[in-house]
């Protein structure tokens, strides 16, 4: 099970970084991308290279440039394929470093394949196994709960971003989001969580 998902775990270096160049959605995101319940599922090195390319998109905006669609994608393929010569890879540095962005620094931030995994597992305590006998109702309850802290980490974010503009007014401030589930039929109310642990609402069964 995720545990504090909507938190950057700054032991490890992929949370140090993510919450150093600020990508608080991106760390929500990880769990859904890597373990795919939300329909679109990466392996660990397209997990590093997603992280890089973010890591690389905000240096560059905050160096003061407005990267074109494709630029930031392209950039870091040239700092990084194998493929490309010594030469081209110098000149796209050059480029980076006159536009104002530490590539050093920025290259000593890029995160490994391996790091991603250490990460998710160590760091966010999230498990990809499959496992036959997991009680359904936790199952699903671990999935909305990992939804909910991103949740509430992209609304910090958000509330945080708008109140360092100077467009609302905020002091200090804690995100909750709380998810209650209303029956219709037998109109009772219950919060998720108990709601899953009772094994369901107060409605009856009826086999007449």
């Amino acid at each position: 099970m995720a545990e504090n998902v909507g938190t950057p775990n700054t032991r490890y270096k992929v949370g140090t970084v993510l919450s150093e160049y600020e990508l608080l959605d991106l760390h929500a995101e990880l769990p859904d991308l890597w373990l795919g319940e939300s329909g679109e599922e990466m392996s660990l090195r397209e997990l590093a290279d997603h992280i890089n390319i973010a890591l690389l998109r905000r240096a560059m905006e905050a160096a003061g440039n407005d990267p074109l669609e494709g630029e930031v994608e392209n950039a870091y393929r040239l700092l990084t394929d194998d493929e490309v010569s010594a030469g081209v890879r110098t000149q796209q540095r050059n480029r980076l470093e006159r536009d104002g962005v530490d590539v050093d620094k920025l290259e000593n931030d890029f995160v490994t394949h391996q790091a991603v995994y250490t990460y998710l597992t160590k760091g966010l305590g999230i498990s990809k196994e499959k496992d036959d006998e997991t009680d359904p109702l936790e199952k699903h309850e671990e999935r909305i709960q990992r939804l909910r802290s991103r949740t509430v980490a992209v609304t910090d974010n958000s509330l945080t971003e708008l109140r360092n503009a100077g467009d609302l007014t905020l002091g200090s401030f804690d995100t909750n989001v709380d998810i209650r589930v209303y029956c219709q039929d037998c109109e009772t109310q219950y919060e998720l969580t108990e709601l899953l642990q009772r094994g369901g609402c107060a409605c009856e069964s009826d086999d007449t």
